[in-house]
C-alpha cells in the first residue's frame, strides 16, 4: 500500500520512509555483526567495545573523556565503569592520565596498541565506506550528514527514556 499525501508542494511517501528505517536497521545489525567480530578476536565484550569507541569518540573531538563521562556515554553506574576501565587498562587497551589541563582530574587515554588494533582492523571498511561515497556530490553528502545526525538524536534519545 503506497500512501501519498501532499505537504505543501511535496508529495511524502510513507512507504519510501519506512523502507529507509529498515535499511539504518539492517545497517545497524550489519555494524553491530562486525563489532562483534572485532570484540571477539580481541576478547572484549560488547559494553568494552563501545566504551573503548567513546573514547576515541571524545578523543577525535579533543574532549578528554573522564571514567564519569564515560559512565554517562555507556550507561554504566560509577562501581561499573570503575571495573571496565580497570579490565580494559589491565588488557592494555586504556591508560588513565591525568589532564594536562587540570592535574586533579584523570582522563582516560586509548593505548597505541588498541589504536593500531581498531586500525588494522576497521581501515579496510573505513575506506570502503568512504569509497562507496565517491558518486555523491558534496550536497548530497551534506544532506546525508544532516540525517544521520538527526536519526542519531532520536535514537539516543529513545536510549535515555526511562
Amino acid at each position: 500500500m503506497i500512501e501519498r499525501i501532499e505537504v505543501g508542494r511535496v508529495a511524502r511517501n510513507d512507504d519510501e520512509r519506512a523502507e529507509v528505517a529498515l535499511l539504518l536497521r539492517r545497517l545497524s545489525v550489519e555494524l553491530d555483526a562486525v563489532g562483534q567480530r572485532f570484540a571477539d578476536v580481541h576478547g572484549l565484550g560488547r559494553t568494552d567495545v563501545r566504551a573503548i569507541v567513546a573514547i576515541m569518540d571524545a578523543a577525535r573531538a579533543g574532549q578528554p573523556l573522564t571514567a564519569g563521562g564515560l559512565g554517562a556515554a555507556v550507561s554504566l553506574s560509577s562501581a561499573s565503569v570503575t571495573a571496565l576501565v580497570d579490565r580494559l587498562e589491565r588488557a592494555g587497551h586504556v591508560h588513565r592520565v591525568r589532564d594536562p589541563a587540570d592535574r586533579r582530574r584523570v582522563v582516560l587515554e586509548m593505548s597505541q596498541s588498541a589504536m593500531t588494533a581498531g586500525a588494522a582492523f576497521f581501515g579496510g571498511l573505513q575506506r570502503e565506506i568512504v569509497a562507496a561515497m565517491e558518486g555523491f556530490s558534496d550536497a548530497d553528502l551534506a544532506v546525508v550528514r544532516r540525517f544521520l545526525t538527526g536519526v542519531i538524536e532520536v535514537v539516543a534519545a529513545h536510549h535515555q527514556r526511562p
